[in-house]
């Protein structure tokens, strides 16, 4: 089975620093890193656990272990439209139904 390369998304995630840090990182040769064509960065997992202890002291970034909160917010930024989309067409559908349940 081939090993799945990382995305800058995830290697942001995984190091606890932002996407831009990471690209300057890459261009830098800071992490290794390969470009799939000519343009996307990917990383592997395993590069990026060996550096990791060097870009944390680096950039002076701790474990977060409590990242609920944070996950929540990622959650209604990504998903705002789809949420705001289903609560409008909750309430239409209710104004919809209601006239035909509670006419009889």
């Amino acid at each position: 089975m081939k090993e799945k390369l990382l995305a800058t998304r995830e290697v942001s995630h995984i190091l606890g620093i932002p996407e831009k840090d990471i690209i300057d990182l890459a261009k830098a040769n800071l992490i290794p890193h390969y470009r799939v064509a000519g343009e996307f960065l990917r990383f592997k997992r395993e590069d990026i656990s060996r550096v990791k202890p060097t870009i944390k002291k680096k950039y002076n970034v701790t474990d977060r272990k409590h990242r609920g909160a944070e996950r929540l917010r990622d959650f209604f930024y990504f998903n705002d439209f789809y949420i705001v989309s289903t609560v409008i067409i909750a309430v239409l559908l209710w104004f919809i139904v209601k006239d035909i349940v509670f006419s009889v």
